[in-house]
């Protein structure tokens, strides 16, 4: 938990404090005599008498006790200057913004590792190495610039890297974003995005706490801590929006399956993400639109109204819309022209509203109460309006103003001569308002913000399974791949039904099964983990010779173990997997099947357990999904089947945790049944 003393210390000492505002230590010195930090503050420098006015020590030793320490001073004296401060003045809180750590040799990772558990063994907190720093309403304690004006309703920014936590606040100030509190991590040897979480849920205070909150994060260390608090501070009214850096890397994995090859951590923290009810971005600036859009009224339905004077950025701004699933829809020709005698002649009143270059300030608040009192199927607006730098437009942005504080609709504004109208944006701006200069930018996160999960109270149910089987089943079996049986056996304790299957070793069983199972059959080699690699596997086997034939070929191939002979069935193909992800749980994959899989890799993933809701919000999304609906006459199959069999995977990794990776694969949909053909199971 974050110290107190991080937050709203009484007095700071900045060890490495300078008057050389140019360098880290200097700045962070005059930032904080920017920000009226109201407490004592000293400086610990052995070349300096004075520092920017304040006192200033020659060495720590000499310093009384302080309740925050800065670090800026190089990397091989942080250590024994955090020893120092503990031992003699019992510090609980630092901050060191100095670098040359664990981001550039292994010694240096070894050092900070040092720094943080002496100061957690202290019951202390550690914020770095290699940060910025920390900005709230009690101090500007960073080397950087820009320090926004806080508020109290503005976001908290929680950053990984500093220097992106600069790049957005840069951008996000440009655009009307406001803050609360900034805080920087750096290698967060001690303290991570998690604690941080973990401190703004703790201490929210209802009356008093940003509920916006964006966080740029590069490494999840703990990520049941950070769903639980993410989840509990979004139920209590805050939204999030994240991005994460180097989330598309898939890390070493075995390809054994289909799952585990398809697996990747973007799958990961994009399904912890929606569990816990954040919005996922991938960049900066969508992560800027996001967090502009949680200022405004929430979005209540799909269907946008675009008003405009500019047509290009309308056409744009509506395929974003689309794209993201949202709705720009045609206006009933009675209202379009009752609002078409207000506007200029030639103006568009279909949806988008173009109001044409002429368009007025009167005009675009007479459309904006059309939009708001006579057209009941609309639920936002987006305004988007220039300038080419002809005339002075501030006219209309006070009438935009004006409305989006009265109209109970959401009002979103693209205002995007950032040049020709630059004041009059700054007047916006300053009224408090947001500004979106991009219209597609907007469209898109608008989209994303609509669509998020939103986090259930309700007890998370699963399917009934037979549990004590499981674990017999799970306990028998040594680490690796189970055998047939076994999986079968599995699959049944589940309550997954797998297509009937034969294995044999003598060629006049092969034979009789082949008959029993009934003509033609499917024939697989038993034994190598990747069958079609190997040339293992026969279809459309039609008779006995067939049999004898394929049968003395597969028992050739290198590691054969026997051979597993199936009734061949005709289907659409589906699939489910799991993969046990580190600290995550286990992450459950499903899709269309077959070639689908391997070569098309349509499939969508979520984080074990999981409710039904979000299995079919994320199958929806499926490139492939009107297959499962059916299309062209051909017909599709039982999706709540698929669903519960999916849930039924859930249930069963949630019993066996052992189980490393789960690939059933293809399952087939015929009529209103799904059966299971191939099914592998690794145990860790």
């Amino acid at each position: 938990m974050i110290h107190a003393d991080i937050i709203s210390p009484k007095s700071i000492l900045v060890v490495g404090g300078s008057n050389n505002i140019h360098k880290p230590g200097g700045k962070l010195v005059y930032n904080l005599l920017q920000g009226e930090f109201e407490g004592d503050m000293a400086v610990v420098n052995p070349k300096e008498d004075q520092v920017q006015g304040l006192k200033c020590y020659k060495s720590i030793e000499l310093v009384p006790k302080f309740d925050l320490v800065f670090l800026a001073i190089p990397a091989k004296y942080c250590l024994s200057t955090i020893k120092y401060m503990i031992k003699e003045h019992k510090v609980k809180s630092f901050i060191v913004i100095s670098a040359g750590f664990g981001e550039v040799t292994p010694e240096g990772k070894a050092m900070e590792l040092e720094m943080a558990k002496i100061v957690q063994d202290s019951g202390g907190t550690l914020i770095g190495p290699n940060c910025i720093g920390i900005i709230n309403e009690n101090y500007h304690g960073v080397f950087t610039t820009p320090i926004p004006n806080l508020s109290q309703d503005g976001c908290v920014l929680i950053s990984s890297s500093g220097s992106t936590a600069v790049f957005i606040m840069e951008k996000a100030v440009s655009v009307g974003l406001r803050f609360s509190s900034v805080f920087t991590i750096g290698n967060a040897a001690q303290t991570s995005v998690e604690d941080v979480l973990e401190y703004l849920d703790v201490k929210f205070d209802p009356e008093k706490s940003s509920r916006i909150i964006m966080i740029y994060v590069e490494a999840i260390q703990q990520p049941q801590k950070f769903l639980k608090h993410a989840q509990s501070l979004i139920s209590k009214g805050c939204q999030i929006a994240a991005i994460k850096a180097g989330a598309t890397e898939a890390g070493s994995r075995a390809a054994s399956s289909h799952t585990g090859a398809m697996a990747s951590s973007d799958m990961v923290v994009r399904a912890l993400f929606r569990k816990a009810g954040i919005v996922y971005c991938s960049s900066r600036d969508e992560l800027i639109s996001v967090a502009s859009i949680f200022n405004y009224r929430p979005l209540l339905g799909p269907n946008i109204a675009v008003i405009t004077h500019a047509g290009g950025t309308a056409v744009l701004l509506t395929d974003a819309l689309a794209k993201g699933g949202l709705s720009v829809p045609h206006i009933p020709d009675e209202i379009g022209q009752e609002l078409a005698a207000y506007l200029d002649a030639g103006s568009s009143v279909k949806n988008p509203i173009d109001f044409l270059a002429t368009g007025t300030a009167d005009q675009l608040g007479i459309i904006i109460d059309y939009v708001e009192h006579k057209m009941n199927f609309i639920q936002g607006m987006v305004v988007v309006f220039g300038s080419p730098g002809l005339f002075n437009v501030k006219n209309v942005y006070q009438v935009l103003n004006v409305k989006m504080d009265v109209c109970k609709k959401p009002i979103f504004p693209v205002l995007p001569s950032v040049i020709n109208a630059h004041q009059e944006i700054d007047y916006f701006t300053s009224t408090g308002k947001i500004n979106f200069p991009d219209e597609v930018g907007l469209g898109t996160a608008l989209a994303q913000v609509y669509h998020r999960s939103k986090p259930k109270k309700a007890k998370l149910e699963l399917p009934k399974i037979n549990k004590p089987k499981v674990r017999e089943i799970i306990n028998t079996n040594s680490k690796g791949f189970l055998s047939v049986d076994a999986v079968g056996a599995l699959l049944k304790a589940a309550g997954l039904p797998q297509v009937v299957d034969y294995q044999v070793n003598i060629l006049k069983e092969a034979k009789d099964k082949a008959k029993e199972a009934g003509f033609p059959v499917v024939m697989k080699v038993v034994g190598p983990v990747h069958k079609t690699d190997v040339g293992g596997v026969f279809v459309n086997v039609k008779n006995e010779l067939e049999v004898e034939k394929i049968f003395k070929e597969l028992m050739n191939i290198k590691d054969a173990e026997a051979v597993l002979i199936q009734p061949m069935l005709s289907g659409l193909e589906l699939f489910i997997g799991a993969k046990k992800e580190e600290q995550y749980g286990h992450l459950i994959l499903f899709g269309l099947g077959g070639i689908f899989v391997e070569i098309f890799q349509d499939v969508k993933a979520v984080l074990s357990p999981c409710r039904k809701e979000e299995i079919l919000r994320q199958l929806r999304k499926l490139k492939g999904f009107k297959l499962l609906e059916g299309y062209r006459g051909k017909p599709g199959v039982n999706i709540d089947l698929f669903v519960e069999y999916i849930l039924r995977v859930i249930a069963l990794v949630e019993v066996a945790p052992e189980i490393e990776e789960l690939d059933i694969n293809p399952l087939f949909a015929f009529g209103e049944e799904i059966k299971a053909v191939d099914v592998r199971i690794l145990l860790s």
